[in-house]
């Protein structure tokens, strides 16, 4: 699902991770595929690279699931493009995926300080 850049192996996040940052990158507004893959490189401080092999069909499956609604329109080299946005259940979604993962992690990191 992932490369990872920096001293980590792929599939090392939990699974439905992608899905959950494709809509968190969203809803800072529209952005075609290869912007998303971009954004969340540059905001993970490149530990994160999503591979076209799971961005595309991670975002035809949101699609599917009326949690992105997309449109074609002209990217910023003049390239025709499919620009996603997040729609009103991709938010509420997202906020339950962050919810859940919020507990994880601090379950997680109780683990880790005792250890």
């Amino acid at each position: 699902m992932f490369t990872r850049v920096k001293k980590c192996s792929p599939g090392e996040l939990v699974q439905g991770t992608l899905d959950m940052l494709i809509l968190k990158t969203l809803c800072r507004g529209p952005l075609h595929g290869y912007a998303i893959a971009e954004s969340i490189e540059r905001t993970s401080e490149e530990v994160l690279r999503v591979e076209e092999g799971a961005l595309y069909p991670a975002l035809h499956r949101l699609e599917l699931r009326g949690l992105l609604a997309a449109e074609w329109g002209v990217s910023e080299n003049n390239r025709r493009a499919k620009f996603y946005r997040v729609t009103a259940e991709g938010r509420k979604q997202l906020a339950q995926e962050a919810s859940y993962w919020t507990r994880m992690t601090g379950g997680i990191a109780l683990i880790m300080e005792t250890a």
